[in-house]
């Protein structure tokens, strides 16, 4: 009888310290923003619960303007033609529209944050 209720005594102590410590992280993790470094989810990260606030989001206006200073670096003689807005994965993105000397038409996004990307003509990022 001892040796039953030594046994059921370590089974129960390890579903308490199982249970406590399924409690203190959160239930695994299940959109409470615990996981650890380096997976996806909440955290430290932008905008995650680590007290730091999400980014401003930018204006079409300013989308526009960050499109044309990028043209006037990089490819000389394209002006904005049309900004467009879509919804990114954090946000409001622009597919900005730029117009070519001869007529040729190039697409930039510029995602919340204001980072410019070229596409190509498939529709891939570009160098």
């Amino acid at each position: 009888m001892r040796r039953l209720l030594s046994v059921l005594l370590v089974a129960g102590m390890s579903l308490l310290a199982a249970g406590v410590s399924f409690a203190q992280m959160g239930g695994a993790g299940m959109g409470s923003g615990t996981m650890g470094p380096g997976m996806m989810g909440g955290g430290m990260g932008r905008g995650g619960q680590g007290g730091q606030q999400a980014p401003s989001q930018i204006t079409q206006e300013r989308a526009g303007e960050l499109a044309q200073q990028y043209a006037e670096q990089y490819l000389q003689g394209y002006m904005v033609e049309r900004v467009l807005p879509f919804a990114g994965a954090r946000g409001t993105a622009y597919s900005v529209e730029l117009k070519g000397p001869k007529g040729q038409v190039r697409t930039l996004h510029v995602n919340p944050r204001g980072d410019v990307v070229r596409f190509d003509a498939s529709g891939r990022r570009s160098g």
